[in-house]
């Protein structure tokens, strides 16, 4: 089994430490995207979608998208469950994991590829008033975070889930285009820095200050 991973993006990032929290091991390559190599012919048997992470098993069946891939860990690995372990929190763990996914972290990766010169070669056409038009959104969304945690320790609830990884994901990746998190989302504020601590969060934030490749 591999992982085709990245030790900087956002979505690479989001499973690395989903297997941090999981203490899961997996062989990993770390692609270099801004050199083209997700292009290759190599990889685009892989992965036609020419997007990272992708799991490859040993059987050859090939598992893409992060969400996927953090649910068959979570399947073969059911201890220390972070999708839920009743109807009721699977479901509002999946709500919040999308509503991270989709209102946060999609927005913040439009404002990056749409913006930074570097991506203009990966994204065409680079449009920069749709990347900024954006970021709205994301601090919109960001509102309704805060207000969450409020209410609970946890994004989803009282549990540690995936979907505090992926709101921690997107929140990390928000640094990059300099999201600015209002002063006044303490609880939200108070969550992140809570998050940073965990060793899991740590692990994973490790690999990304790693240079040398796999």
């Amino acid at each position: 089994m591999k992982l085709y991973s990245h030790r900087k993006a956002p979505n690479p990032f989001r499973v690395n430490l989903f297997l941090a929290e999981k203490g899961i091991k997996v062989n990993t390559s770390y692609v270099d995207f801004m050199n083209g190599e997700l292009k290759a012919e190599e990889f685009k048997t892989i992965n036609p979608f020419q997007r990272l992470p992708v799991l490859v098993m040993d059987g050859g069946t090939v598992i893409a998208e992060s969400s996927a891939i953090c649910w068959y860990f979570e399947e073969m690995n059911p201890i220390k469950p972070l999708h839920g372990q009743t109807a009721k929190e699977r479901a509002l763990i999946e709500m919040w994991n999308r509503r991270a996914d989709m209102g946060l972290l999609t927005h913040i990766a439009h404002i990056f590829r749409h913006t930074n010169p570097a991506m203009a070669l990966l994204e065409q056409p680079q449009i920069a008033e749709w990347g900024e038009a954006n970021r709205a959104k994301a601090v919109e969304t960001l509102g309704y975070f805060d207000a969450q945690l409020e209410k609970s320790q946890f994004v989803a609830g009282d549990r540690f889930s995936v979907a505090d990884i992926t709101t921690y994901t997107a929140m990390n990746f928000g640094r990059v285009i300099r999201l600015h998190v209002p002063e006044e989302l303490v609880n939200l504020r108070r969550w992140f820095v809570q998050m940073t601590k965990r060793p899991g969060v740590q692990a994973a934030l490790q690999i990304m200050k790693e240079t040398s490749s796999a």
